[in-house]
């Protein structure tokens, strides 16, 4: 039984791995075998290979169309995060060109839970703003901010359909981001935010929650955002001590939190500290 496990294991492997190879090797839109040819070169049944594309759609790899087959889906919108430099560093914006729609624009309370974030007494002021955010007019992430209203006197929901926000901070309210603390974790979509996202109920998703200071250490923003796990990925690299470096490369250790030969990507779920920040969409 043992035997035959591994077995299966190992054909799934081999089939995801060489549909991997496919994906990297054409262009979006390029067409994939069909089920038959794939089953017929790769030496596997139906459900062995189904499993591998099921897989590989669901990851935004792969895509399915009724009556015509798969093809190579659109590349992933990239978000790369720089390590902390000795005197800080700009965090790259995110490819694609970026727009929000305003789903909800208020001032409220701040509550118990996101006074603590935004160090306010609950009955403080602050403006909830709920915002789809697009890229080339695509739906890709559900942002709600929670920013004190003394900070942005006069803002308004137009102010958030395009632009920068951390400009317009800078800007108009002479307020300047300075650190974010950001953690990212893997979820999946309920039927409403599937609903605006464009995406089938439960697909994979990434839920990012931050929170923004200021150069005095001020909170300034705490913001809760869910992005669609099938078109948007992180790229981190990684800088390591020089003896670090030499551990990892001999096999003798590796760094916490990163697989021994893996130095290029940060582990999704991992707290990720910045400093001088710009907005990550």
């Amino acid at each position: 039984m043992m035997a035959e496990a591994v077995g299966s294991a190992y054909k799934r492997t081999r089939v995801r791995d060489y549909l991997r190879d496919l994906v990297e090797a054409g262009a979006p839109g390029d067409p994939i075998p069909s089920e038959r040819v794939l089953c017929e070169r790769l030496g596997v049944s139906r459900p062995t290979l189904r499993a591998a594309v099921d897989g590989l759609v669901s990851t935004g790899l792969i895509v399915r169309e009724h009556g015509r087959g798969m093809f190579v889906a659109r590349a992933k919108i990239t978000q790369e995060l720089a390590a902390p430099a000795e005197h800080g560093f700009t965090l790259p914006r995110a490819s694609g060109s970026w727009a929000g729609r305003v789903l909800e624009f208020s001032q409220v309370q701040a509550g118990a839970r996101v006074g603590r974030k935004l160090q306010l007494p609950p009955m403080a002021g602050i403006v909830y703003i709920a915002r789809l955010r697009l890229v080339d007019g695509e739906p890709m992430a559900i942002e709600q901010l929670h920013v004190p209203a003394a900070l942005v006197p006069g803002l308004a929901p137009a102010d958030m359909e395009s632009g920068d926000f951390y400009e317009l901070l800078r800007g108009r309210h002479g307020v300047r981001v300075h650190q974010a603390v950001q953690s990212i974790e893997p979820t999946v979509v309920n039927e409403k935010e599937a609903g605006l996202l464009g995406v089938p109920l439960f697909s994979p998703a990434l839920q990012f929650e931050r929170l923004t200071t200021d150069r005095d250490g001020r909170p300034v923003e705490y913001v809760h955002s869910l992005y669609r796990g099938d078109r948007y990925r992180i790229l981190s690299h990684i800088a390591l001590a020089e003896e670090d470096a030499a551990a990892a490369v001999a096999g003798a250790g590796h760094h916490p939190g990163i697989p021994p030969g893996d130095l290029a990507t940060a582990p999704v779920g991992q707290t990720l500290t910045t400093g001088d920040v710009q907005p990550l969409m």
